[in-house]
């Protein structure tokens, strides 16, 4: 069972997209938008090189005013800080729909673009911004997102740069299951087509502060039935994407130990900061350390292992072995997500403009 030493950072929750099921995203003017500020930043890249991470997953909002050299200075700062405190971090960042955008607003083509963000530091594209891959589910749901052709153009255009991504599906709303099943059709195709693809995560949707829960009188999918989704997704992967992912933001430790049996092989990230997930309501948490996500695996009698990014092993934890030591505390406002709205909080953001 394989996990990554990573930290999130979500840069800001100005979007202009009002995707149904998001609880995170705000308007530009709102009391609760935030731009994390460069010292911040600087903060948390060496918060996450001190607890040993070695990936940096960055994602945020569609930012009306951010241009595509915007989107580069972070992968830059990211790079910098990461080396001043003696980590040459991985940056797996921006999402499908944030390369979309940036290609829109600059005018780029998508094999244009790739090239600038690897010259930046970018070194793995996340597979999210997926939800549901069936035109007619994304009309219900997210209208301003981008198309299904569209998604698969830009992670193809990824795996083309050299770059790879991960996949995922978000279920357990108002999809019907012919709608899952073409999905995962597609990701199989893509898949097969580009072998670029490292893992597959199933989400589920967290419906508490989402316009779709609440028009939809959407309840939170049981994890039972989350364990069921997850088995029948590794059935129609097969073998093409080996390493399928238990997200433990989104089902809890518990749960994503118990996926471990329904055919999951990796437990994700330590995290450190989640906003997306939270905002919309998950209760989980939003950090974990090494140690607890080695004990996960031995508790369902299954070795662990560190990995990297792109699913390198760095360190093996066999059952019965010495687990990894519990890190100490973290700085004060650096080590988790923030509470959005508080005084003390406040000082560490830029109020969005």
């Amino acid at each position: 069972v394989s996990f990554v030493v990573n930290r999130n950072v979500n840069l800001s929750n100005v979007c202009v997209v009002g995707c149904a099921f998001c609880g995170f995203g705000q308007s530009k003017r709102s009391p609760d938008a935030y731009n994390v500020s460069e010292e911040l930043f600087e903060e948390r890249v060496k918060a996450a090189v001190d607890y040993g991470a070695t990936e940096l997953c960055i994602q945020s909002g569609i930012h009306p005013d951010w241009t595509l050299e915007d989107y580069e200075r972070w992968l830059r700062l990211a790079k910098r800080f990461g080396l001043r405190y003696g980590q040459d971090l991985h940056l797996h960042a921006y999402s499908p729909m944030e390369i979309a955008h940036m290609a829109d607003i600059s005018g780029l083509s998508l094999q244009e673009l790739f090239p600038r963000l690897r010259e930046a530091g970018l070194g793995s594209t996340p597979g999210t911004a997926a939800e549901v891959l069936v035109d007619g589910m994304r009309q219900r749901i997210s209208p301003n997102k981008l198309p299904v052709q569209r998604w698969i153009d830009v992670i193809q255009a990824s795996h083309r740069a050299g770059l790879k991504s991960t996949s995922t599906v978000m279920f357990g709303h108002i999809e019907e299951p012919w709608e899952l099943a073409q999905h995962m059709r597609i990701i199989r195709r893509v898949q097969e087509e580009t072998g670029g693809i490292t893992e597959f995560v199933p989400l589920s949707f967290i419906p508490f502060q989402t316009r779709l829960g609440r028009t939809h009188g959407v309840e939170e999918i049981s994890v039972e039935d989350s364990l069921k989704h997850t088995a029948v997704f590794r059935l129609a992967l097969g073998r093409t994407i080996p390493n399928v992912q238990a997200s433990w933001v989104k089902m809890g430790l518990e749960g994503a130990t118990e996926a471990l049996r329904w055919g999951v092989n990796d437990l994700g990230g330590t995290l450190m900061e989640e906003n997306i997930s939270r905002l919309a309501g998950a209760s989980h948490g939003t950090i974990l350390h090494p140690h607890q996500l080695v004990q996960a695996a031995h508790a369902a009698g299954r070795p662990a292992a560190e990995r990297t990014t792109t699913y390198e092993l760095r360190e093996h934890y066999p059952v019965g072995a010495e687990l990894p030591p519990a890190p100490g505390e973290l700085p004060e406002h650096v080590g988790g997500a923030f509470a959005l709205g508080s005084p003390d909080e406040r000082v560490a953001l830029t109020t969005a403009a």
